[in-house]
């Protein structure tokens, strides 16, 4: 995919940048075309070869109709948990890696609903925590809309499903 100046797209695990430059370089005596992008919510910026940006899994933003696809599978999509704490880490570390927001949903409801049986330990609370950052600011941007309008339309799609966000305080402290 190119993309030109000024492009929204989304860089797994960091969220919605925007291209600011394209510029050229050489690496190993081969001409090489990168993007430069700033991730909007921590202003890093980031240098992606154009060659590379597939595999890392630089992607435009969803489309609208999209992003009713996924508040639709928070409502009445399945999941499944695994068990074990170790498989169920890697599995959602392994999801949210793909960039796919279907699949950052997928840990978001699974971690909400893990919450509502047990508390989750910190690295899944940092973990909910930046599905729901990732997934509020990736629809915001879609919508066109403010991150408080998204968040909740979030709310209200996991109300459908029978779930709760737990609360700002409950995923801030550090018991474990």
């Amino acid at each position: 995919m190119n993309y030109k100046v000024g492009d929204k797209v989304v860089y797994p695990n960091h969220g919605v940048g925007i291209i600011e430059q394209i510029s050229y370089g050489s690496l190993n005596g081969r001409t090489e075309t990168y993007y430069m992008l700033r991730i909007t919510s921590s202003s890093l910026k980031v240098m992606v070869p154009r060659s590379n940006a597939e595999t890392v899994g630089l992607r435009p933003v969803i489309r609208n109709g999209e992003a009713e696809k996924v508040l639709g599978y928070i409502e009445k999509g399945k999941f499944n948990s695994h068990h074990d704490w170790k498989h169920r880490f890697k599995e959602n570390c392994e999801r949210m890696r793909t960039g796919s927001l279907i699949e950052v949903a997928a840990v978001l409801k699974s971690l909400v609903a893990l919450s509502r049986t047990k508390p989750l330990s910190f690295r899944e609370k940092k973990m909910l925590d930046r599905a729901k950052y990732l997934l509020v600011s990736e629809l915001a941007t879609a919508r066109n809309t403010s991150t408080e309008l998204v968040e909740n339309m979030l709310v209200k799609s996991l109300a459908k499903a029978h779930l709760r966000m737990p609360a700002a305080s409950e995923l801030a402290k550090l018991g474990d």
